[in-house]
């Protein structure tokens, strides 16, 4: 099992939106090195590069296309579940 948490998976999602370290660490309200260091860390925990890069630009590996698209989807339906969860809540309350 892997050790990846929700915040490097939005870290790594907001690096794939913005193909730039600078501006999605900007966007998180944390440090670029942090920012580089965590993806280093989730690239180190998966086995396998994430994000091509040099000092010009960032492009997704085929790799992160293929975690950007389904990390995306998992991230709406957790937000899609704590949503159902809140109503069922209000209603049970109510």
């Amino acid at each position: 099992m892997y050790k990846i948490n929700l915040q490097q998976i939005e870290y790594f999602l907001a690096v794939a939106e913005k193909l730039n370290f600078t501006e999605a660490a900007r966007s998180l309200y944390i440090s670029q090195p942090s920012l580089s260091k965590q993806i280093s860390l989730l690239e180190e925990e998966l086995g396998f590069r994430l994000f091509i890069r040099n000092k010009r630009m960032v492009r997704l590996t085929p790799a992160g296309e293929v975690l950007n698209r389904r990390w995306r989807q998992s991230f709406t339906e957790l937000e899609l579940s704590v949503e159902a969860a809140g109503k069922a809540n209000a209603s049970y309350e109510g």
